[in-house]
C-alpha cells in the first residue's frame, strides 16, 4: 500500500512538472496534477488486482476526462489543462519504446505485439476521453443544465408553454 501512494505521489509530481513544462497557467499547476495522480492511481490498481493494461488505461483515462470536466467547470478553465495532464499516466511511452527497440533487434514478432497493444491502449483512451466528453455535452446541452455543482432541470420557454 506504502509503494501505491508514492507512486501516486510520483505521478502528481510528474504532471505538475509537465503543466510547468508546457507553460500552463500557475493557477492549475496543482490541478493538474491531482488529476494526473488520480487518474495514476487508478491505473495502478487496475494493473494490481491483475486486470489487462488497456483495460486499465482506459479506466484511468476515463476518471482522468471525469476529473478534468469536474475541474474545469469548478474552476472555469478549459478542460485541457488538466486532461492532458491526466492522460500523462496512461500514455503507454514504454510499449512505443519497446517497438523501436524490438525493430532495431530485428525481432518482428515482440515488435507486433508492443505495436499492437500500443495502439489498443491509444485507441482505449481516445474512447474513454470522447465518451467522458460526450457525456458532458448531453448533460449541458440536454433538459439539465449545471446550477453551481448541482445539475437542476431547465425551464421551458415562454413561446413552448403557449403552444
Amino acid at each position: 500500500m506504502i509503494t501505491i501512494g508514492i507512486k501516486t505521489f510520483g505521478f502528481f509530481l510528474a504532471v505538475f512538472s509537465f503543466s510547468m513544462l508546457i507553460n500552463s497557467p500557475k493557477k492549475y499547476l496543482i490541478w493538474a496534477g491531482i488529476s494526473g495522480a488520480a487518474a495514476g492511481f487508478i491505473y495502478i490498481i487496475c494493473v494490481e488486482t491483475g486486470w489487462n493494461v488497456v483495460i486499465a488505461s482506459f479506466w484511468s483515462a476515463m476518471a482522468a476526462g471525469l476529473i478534468s470536466h469536474v475541474f474545469a467547470r469548478i474552476l472555469k478553465a478549459p478542460v485541457t489543462i488538466f486532461l492532458i495532464g491526466g492522460i500523462l499516466p496512461t500514455v503507454p511511452g514504454n510499449g512505443i519504446y519497446q517497438i523501436m527497440n524490438y525493430i532495431l533487434q530485428n525481432d518482428r514478432s515482440m515488435a507486433s505485439f508492443y505495436l499492437t497493444q500500443t495502439i489498443e491502449i491509444a485507441g482505449a483512451i481516445a474512447l474513454a476521453i470522447f465518451l467522458m466528453d460526450t457525456v458532458f455535452k448531453m448533460v449541458r446541452r440536454g433538459e439539465w443544465k449545471q446550477d453551481s455543482l448541482r445539475y437542476v432541470q431547465k425551464e421551458k420557454r415562454k413561446d413552448e408553454n403557449n403552444t
